[in-house]
Protein backbone atom coordinates (compact mmCIF):
# COMPACT_ATOMS: atom_id res chain seq x y z
CA UNK A 1 0.00 0.00 0.00
CA UNK A 2 2.80 2.44 0.89
CA UNK A 3 4.47 1.83 -2.53
CA UNK A 4 1.18 2.65 -4.28
CA UNK A 5 0.85 5.86 -2.27
CA UNK A 6 4.42 6.86 -3.12
CA UNK A 7 3.88 6.21 -6.84
CA UNK A 8 0.77 8.38 -6.90
CA UNK A 9 2.55 11.09 -4.92
CA UNK A 10 5.52 11.05 -7.31
CA UNK A 11 3.27 11.65 -10.33
CA UNK A 12 1.73 14.68 -8.63
CA UNK A 13 5.06 16.02 -7.35
CA UNK A 14 6.55 15.79 -10.85
CA UNK A 15 3.72 17.99 -12.12
CA UNK A 16 4.33 20.42 -9.26
CA UNK A 17 8.06 20.62 -10.05
CA UNK A 18 7.22 21.68 -13.60
CA UNK A 19 4.83 24.31 -12.29
CA UNK A 20 7.63 25.70 -10.10
CA UNK A 21 9.54 26.62 -13.24
CA UNK A 22 6.96 29.35 -13.82
CA UNK A 23 6.63 30.49 -10.20
CA UNK A 24 9.85 30.79 -8.26
CA UNK A 25 9.05 33.16 -5.42
CA UNK A 26 11.13 31.18 -2.95
CA UNK A 27 12.79 28.72 -5.31
CA UNK A 28 16.44 29.66 -4.92
CA UNK A 29 19.69 27.79 -4.24
CA UNK A 30 18.90 27.74 -0.52
CA UNK A 31 16.14 25.23 -1.25
CA UNK A 32 18.00 23.09 -3.80
CA UNK A 33 18.92 19.91 -1.96
CA UNK A 34 22.22 18.24 -2.88
CA UNK A 35 22.65 15.77 -0.03
CA UNK A 36 20.82 14.29 2.93
CA UNK A 37 21.69 11.86 5.70
CA UNK A 38 20.36 10.27 8.86
CA UNK A 39 23.16 9.05 11.09
CA UNK A 40 22.75 7.02 14.26
CA UNK A 41 25.23 7.84 17.00
CA UNK A 42 25.14 5.12 19.66
CA UNK A 43 27.30 7.20 22.02
CA UNK A 44 24.48 9.69 22.47
CA UNK A 45 21.62 7.28 21.58
CA UNK A 46 20.32 9.64 18.92
CA UNK A 47 19.97 10.10 15.19
CA UNK A 48 21.29 13.18 13.41
CA UNK A 49 19.10 14.24 10.48
CA UNK A 50 20.80 16.57 8.00
CA UNK A 51 20.02 18.20 4.66
CA UNK A 52 22.59 20.09 2.61
CA UNK A 53 21.71 22.56 -0.12
CA UNK A 54 23.48 24.47 -2.88
CA UNK A 55 23.27 27.74 -0.97
CA UNK A 56 22.73 28.58 2.71
CA UNK A 57 20.24 26.31 4.41
CA UNK A 58 17.48 28.16 6.22
CA UNK A 59 18.44 31.58 4.83
CA UNK A 60 15.27 31.81 2.75
CA UNK A 61 12.17 32.31 4.89
CA UNK A 62 8.60 33.19 3.84
CA UNK A 63 7.23 36.70 3.55
CA UNK A 64 4.34 37.13 6.02
CA UNK A 65 0.77 37.18 4.72
CA UNK A 66 -0.41 39.12 7.76
CA UNK A 67 -3.09 36.58 8.63
CA UNK A 68 -3.53 32.85 9.21
CA UNK A 69 -5.51 32.13 6.04
CA UNK A 70 -3.03 31.91 3.21
CA UNK A 71 -0.08 31.94 5.59
CA UNK A 72 3.06 30.64 3.81
CA UNK A 73 5.18 27.80 5.18
CA UNK A 74 8.57 26.70 3.85
CA UNK A 75 9.83 23.23 4.65
CA UNK A 76 12.77 20.90 4.34
CA UNK A 77 11.06 17.52 4.62
CA UNK A 78 12.26 13.96 5.24
CA UNK A 79 9.57 11.48 4.06
CA UNK A 80 10.29 8.15 5.78
CA UNK A 81 9.19 4.53 6.09
CA UNK A 82 8.73 5.00 9.83
CA UNK A 83 5.26 4.24 11.18
CA UNK A 84 3.07 6.98 12.67
CA UNK A 85 2.96 4.90 15.86
CA UNK A 86 6.75 5.20 16.19
CA UNK A 87 6.37 8.87 17.17
CA UNK A 88 3.15 8.71 19.16
CA UNK A 89 0.28 8.85 16.66
CA UNK A 90 -2.37 6.18 16.37
CA UNK A 91 -2.04 3.72 13.50
CA UNK A 92 -3.15 5.44 10.29
CA UNK A 93 -2.46 5.35 6.54
CA UNK A 94 -0.01 7.86 5.12
CA UNK A 95 3.66 8.78 4.99
CA UNK A 96 5.32 9.79 8.25
CA UNK A 97 7.66 12.71 7.62
CA UNK A 98 9.94 14.95 9.63
CA UNK A 99 9.38 18.53 8.45
CA UNK A 100 11.70 21.41 9.35
CA UNK A 101 9.58 24.51 8.85
CA UNK A 102 9.49 28.30 8.96
CA UNK A 103 6.33 30.46 8.92
CA UNK A 104 6.19 34.08 10.18
CA UNK A 105 2.40 34.45 10.56
CA UNK A 106 1.76 32.01 13.40
CA UNK A 107 3.42 29.94 16.10
CA UNK A 108 2.58 26.25 16.41
CA UNK A 109 5.10 25.27 19.08
CA UNK A 110 3.39 26.55 22.26
CA UNK A 111 5.68 24.54 24.54
CA UNK A 112 8.92 25.87 23.06
CA UNK A 113 10.64 29.26 22.99
CA UNK A 114 12.92 28.93 19.96
CA UNK A 115 14.20 32.52 20.02
CA UNK A 116 14.67 32.51 23.81
CA UNK A 117 12.80 35.76 24.46
CA UNK A 118 10.53 34.24 27.15
CA UNK A 119 7.51 34.50 24.84
CA UNK A 120 6.21 31.21 23.51
CA UNK A 121 3.91 32.48 20.78
CA UNK A 122 6.04 34.64 18.50
CA UNK A 123 8.77 32.55 16.90
CA UNK A 124 7.17 30.63 14.04
CA UNK A 125 9.72 32.05 11.62
CA UNK A 126 12.54 30.29 13.50
CA UNK A 127 13.20 26.92 11.87
CA UNK A 128 11.62 24.17 13.95
CA UNK A 129 10.57 20.52 13.49
CA UNK A 130 7.25 18.75 13.14
CA UNK A 131 6.32 15.13 12.77
CA UNK A 132 3.50 14.98 10.21
CA UNK A 133 1.53 12.30 8.40
CA UNK A 134 1.28 13.18 4.71
CA UNK A 135 -1.41 11.98 2.34
CA UNK A 136 -2.02 12.31 -1.40
CA UNK A 137 -4.32 15.27 -2.03
CA UNK A 138 -5.32 16.38 -5.53
CA UNK A 139 -6.98 19.52 -4.18
CA UNK A 140 -3.63 21.32 -4.06
CA UNK A 141 -1.02 21.76 -6.82
CA UNK A 142 1.71 19.98 -4.84
CA UNK A 143 -0.47 16.91 -4.46
CA UNK A 144 0.08 16.43 -0.73
CA UNK A 145 -1.43 17.61 2.52
CA UNK A 146 -1.09 16.94 6.21
CA UNK A 147 -3.74 14.36 7.10
CA UNK A 148 -6.70 15.79 9.00
CA UNK A 149 -9.28 14.21 11.28
CA UNK A 150 -12.58 15.00 12.93
CA UNK A 151 -12.10 16.68 16.30
CA UNK A 152 -14.85 14.51 17.73
CA UNK A 153 -13.13 11.24 16.76
CA UNK A 154 -12.15 9.64 20.07
CA UNK A 155 -9.91 7.05 18.36
CA UNK A 156 -7.32 9.69 17.39
CA UNK A 157 -4.09 9.57 19.39
CA UNK A 158 -1.55 12.39 19.22
CA UNK A 159 1.71 12.93 21.10
CA UNK A 160 1.27 15.21 24.13
CA UNK A 161 3.48 17.80 22.42
CA UNK A 162 1.01 18.30 19.55
CA UNK A 163 -0.03 21.93 18.84
CA UNK A 164 -3.76 21.29 19.19
CA UNK A 165 -4.71 21.34 15.51
CA UNK A 166 -7.10 18.79 13.92
CA UNK A 167 -4.42 17.06 11.86
CA UNK A 168 -1.62 14.57 12.34
CA UNK A 169 1.06 17.02 13.44
CA UNK A 170 3.38 17.07 16.42
CA UNK A 171 5.70 19.82 17.68
CA UNK A 172 8.42 17.76 19.37
CA UNK A 173 10.73 20.66 20.23
CA UNK A 174 14.02 19.30 18.90
CA UNK A 175 16.57 22.04 18.22
CA UNK A 176 17.13 22.81 14.54
CA UNK A 177 20.66 23.93 13.66
CA UNK A 178 21.49 25.86 10.49
CA UNK A 179 25.11 26.44 9.50
CA UNK A 180 26.30 27.22 5.98
CA UNK A 181 24.77 24.75 3.55
CA UNK A 182 23.50 22.48 6.33
CA UNK A 183 20.29 22.23 8.31
CA UNK A 184 20.11 19.48 10.91
CA UNK A 185 18.26 18.18 13.94
CA UNK A 186 19.20 15.63 16.60
CA UNK A 187 16.50 13.22 17.80
CA UNK A 188 16.91 10.96 20.85
CA UNK A 189 16.24 7.29 20.12
CA UNK A 190 13.46 7.02 22.68
CA UNK A 191 11.51 9.78 20.90
CA UNK A 192 11.09 7.58 17.81
CA UNK A 193 10.60 4.12 19.32
CA UNK A 194 14.32 3.34 19.05
CA UNK A 195 13.97 2.89 15.29
CA UNK A 196 17.19 2.99 13.26
CA UNK A 197 16.31 0.65 10.39
CA UNK A 198 14.26 2.76 7.97
CA UNK A 199 14.64 4.57 4.66
CA UNK A 200 13.99 8.18 3.74
CA UNK A 201 14.19 10.90 1.12
CA UNK A 202 14.60 14.69 1.22
CA UNK A 203 12.27 17.27 -0.30
CA UNK A 204 11.94 21.07 -0.12
CA UNK A 205 8.44 22.51 -0.43
CA UNK A 206 6.17 25.53 -0.15
CA UNK A 207 3.02 24.94 1.89
CA UNK A 208 0.07 27.13 2.73
CA UNK A 209 -2.53 27.32 5.49
CA UNK A 210 -6.22 27.35 4.57
CA UNK A 211 -8.88 28.33 7.11
CA UNK A 212 -11.66 29.53 4.79
CA UNK A 213 -12.08 27.30 1.72
CA UNK A 214 -14.00 24.14 2.61
CA UNK A 215 -12.76 21.97 -0.25
CA UNK A 216 -9.06 22.67 0.44
CA UNK A 217 -6.86 21.10 3.14
CA UNK A 218 -5.89 22.95 6.29
CA UNK A 219 -2.21 22.63 5.37
CA UNK A 220 -1.32 21.61 1.83
CA UNK A 221 1.75 21.48 -0.39
CA UNK A 222 1.53 23.99 -3.23
CA UNK A 223 5.03 23.86 -4.70
CA UNK A 224 7.86 21.34 -4.70
CA UNK A 225 11.32 22.83 -5.20
CA UNK A 226 13.62 19.83 -4.92
CA UNK A 227 13.48 16.03 -4.52
CA UNK A 228 16.87 14.54 -3.72
CA UNK A 229 16.19 11.10 -5.21
CA UNK A 230 14.25 12.69 -8.13
CA UNK A 231 11.68 9.88 -7.94
CA UNK A 232 10.64 9.91 -4.26
CA UNK A 233 11.68 6.29 -3.91
CA UNK A 234 12.95 6.80 -0.35
CA UNK A 235 16.24 5.08 -1.25
CA UNK A 236 18.45 6.39 1.53
CA UNK A 237 19.26 4.35 4.63
CA UNK A 238 20.35 5.22 8.15
CA UNK A 239 24.10 4.97 8.69
CA UNK A 240 25.94 4.37 11.95
CA UNK A 241 28.58 6.58 13.48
Amino acid sequence: MKKVILTLILITLSTSLKACEEKETFNDENLQIVEASVTHDSDIASTIWEIKVQGNAGSTTPNPAGQLHGAPVLGYVFPTTLKPTDVGFNETEGILALALTSHPDFDDTPLWDENNDRAYDNDGIIWHPHWVVLQKDERVPGGLSVKQFNKEDKTIVLPPTNPGMPMYMDSPGFQVITKGSSIKVVIPDYRMNHQTNFTFDAVSVYMEVNTEIKDKPLLGVYEVYSILSTDLSLPYTVTSK
